[in-house]
């Protein structure tokens, strides 16, 4: 019989969670980088594994919103928390237990949805220490499976994937065998152009930057693609094109590498970049580029 379920993995901005999900699928499907709050939107992930398949939901981090961004991406983790079957909350392996992690102990209490905990970048702890992180998270709550794990590095993750098994249910499955996403190929070279502005610009830039898909068309073994780049201010507009255009044309770069990786064909990439002045502060403006509260009512 085959089995399935829907896990959210949940935790603060930066812990990991992307790069957990890529790990556990072996491709990648969301956008990673050492910049909090790179996750925007709720990114499924498939994995098929025999007669099982697991459907995590990554979510953003669970952070206190300063904007209508900020509202929409909060808005997003709460909505997947409610909707999923199971949840990993992921945390620092060394690091104290936050109000953040207490606010989502305490759904799971009050829920009485199951949970395991995976205590990230072991790598950088000592056993005492991840020790003592387990024994004060198990001070709040009782979670079905404590592993520690190193998502970057893959450690304990086969064994993260067997308490998983623990969590599915005989069931259809949601998604077919063959594909590892939901998300469209517009959404992917959208979030992949984001990435390559937060690994080339760095302090509040890459937070006031969203990218707009204008044309995405298939011309022979080419694909295609004009995308809008909107920032701030005209400073961060500066910025992101460089001396000459220079980081604007490493943005494209790095941004048609991975894309042809990824479609599996060559991709000619047409970025522009404008300003549209506190976009993250209007709601009007958050709607206008795809974060649209109306997805998690």
């Amino acid at each position: 019989m085959r089995r399935t379920a829907f896990i959210a993995i949940v935790g603060r901005p930066n812990t990991g969670k992307s790069t957990l999900m890529n790990k556990l699928l072996g491709e990648k499907v969301a956008i990673v980088s050492n910049k909090p709050q790179t996750t925007r939107n709720r990114i499924l992930g498939i994995l098929s594994r025999g007669e099982d398949q697991f459907v995590f939901l990554d979510t953003p981090g669970i952070f206190r919103p300063r904007n209508s961004l900020g509202d929409y991406m909060v808005k997003a983790a709460n909505a997947t928390l409610q909707e999923a079957d199971a949840v990993i909350l992921l945390a620092d392996a060394g690091r104290e237990v936050t109000e953040v992690e207490q606010t989502v102990i305490r759904y799971l209490k009050n829920a009485k949805k199951p949970a395991l905990l995976a205590l990230n970048k072991v790598d950088l702890y000592n056993r005492e220490q991840i020790a003592a992180t387990i024994a004060a998270y198990a001070a709040f709550h009782d979670f079905d499976a404590y592993v520690p794990i190193s998502a970057k590095n893959g450690t304990q993750l086969d064994e993260l994937l067997k308490e998983c098994e623990a969590f599915l249910a005989q069931g259809d499955w949601m998604f077919p065998a063959d594909i590892a996403t939901d998300q469209s190929e517009r959404q992917l070279a959208a979030e992949i152009i984001r990435e390559k502005i937060l690994r080339t610009t760095d302090k509040e830039i890459p937070h006031g930057t969203a990218v707009v898909i204008e044309d995405f068309s298939e011309d022979g073994n080419m694909i295609r693609i004009r995308a809008e780049i909107f920032c701030e201010k005209a400073s961060h507009k500066g910025i992101i094109l460089g001396k000459g255009g220079a980081n604007l044309k490493l943005i494209g770069t790095y941004a048609r590498q991975d894309m042809e990786k990824l479609f599996g064909c060559k991709v000619f990439l047409d970025l522009w970049v404008k300003v549209k002045e506190n976009w993250r502060d209007s709601q009007r403006n958050v709607v206008e580029f795809g974060y649209r509260k109306d997805d998690y009512n």
